[in-house]
């Protein structure tokens, strides 16, 4: 579907943002904006960010 331009460290590091958030959103103690983790937890998942793609960034290693 999308193309690969997620790194394994910035994947990583989405994902636990993304599940941060989500969780004090769950819990109340962020309200609801913690939704938002939503976006990096997808976009971790995925392994495709459509930002990066719309400016032509990535931060996968390099393939030979």
């Amino acid at each position: 579907m999308f193309k690969t331009n997620v790194g394994g460290l910035d994947r990583g590091a989405r994902i636990a943002a993304g599940l941060a958030l989500l969780g004090l959103a769950v819990t109340g103690s962020i309200g609801t904006w913690g939704y938002i983790g939503l976006v990096p937890l997808a976009t971790g998942l995925m392994g495709s960010c459509p930002l990066y793609a719309l400016f032509g960034f990535s931060t996968c290693p390099l393939k030979s």
